[in-house]
């Protein structure tokens, strides 16, 4: 598997020069990478696509021009709420807004600090997907500290059941909807419904935070 430059997919001229329109290219890139994202303020994330949803990704970056290419909204939607249409529900449709889950404690994690962004296929049968009960009672705009945060034996009661061997026996996390913007810098975030994001991180970044673990 031929990766990208790492500096391809954090620097915002090179990323363009690369992948142009092409959004669904550079999400794959990013995960087949293991890029961490420096999200709320310094906590390194590893993002990581479902198998599904990487599948799905990557027969849409044949064409840039696939319908199906997610977006990335400009500086003006600095929170999904501002998305023309958006509303407080669990819909996700794998271009405006993605099913997703902020995870911690996972071995191994690029950053050095044992998280993880996982994005999932919605609308799809992908095992990896959210729940019935993530679903049903979804609140993501509201404070973490208010919602439900699942530990592992949890997520594979309610059919996760590879929850623990991708992720490890003392993982726990929170579902969350996500979106990608640019800023005024053209730099690319994803962001939670409530409001937390990150942009990709450079390599630098990421040795720093392992020195200093």
């Amino acid at each position: 598997m031929k990766f990208a430059e790492s500096e391809s997919l954090v620097e915002p001229t090179q990323r363009d020069a690369l992948y142009g329109r092409n959004i669904a290219k550079y999400l794959v890139d990013l995960h087949d990478n293991k890029t961490t994202f420096d999200f709320c303020g310094g906590m390194m994330f590893q993002l990581s696509l479902s198998e599904k949803l990487r599948d799905h990704m990557e027969k849409v970056a044949k064409d840039e021009n696939d319908h199906r290419q997610p977006v990335i909204f400009d500086s003006s939607k600095s929170r999904m709420s501002n998305i023309e249409g958006y509303e407080k529900s669990s819909y996700a449709d794998n271009i405006s807004i993605f099913h997703g889950r902020e995870l911690r404690q996972i071995p191994g994690a690029e950053g050095g600090m044992g998280f993880v962004l996982q994005l999932s296929l919605s609308n799809e049968n992908d095992p990896e997907g959210w729940t019935r009960e993530e679903i049903s009672t979804y609140d993501g705009w509201g404070h973490d500290s208010s919602r439900t945060w699942r530990k592992a034996d949890r997520y594979e009661r309610e059919g996760l059941t590879s929850f623990k061997s991708k992720f490890g026996d003392n993982a726990f996390g929170l579902n969350h909807r996500f979106y990608l913007h640019f800023d005024s810098n053209n730099r690319m975030w994803l962001s939670a419904e409530d409001g937390c994001e990150g942009t990709p991180a450079s390599t630098s970044q990421n040795l720093f935070t392992r020195l200093i673990r």
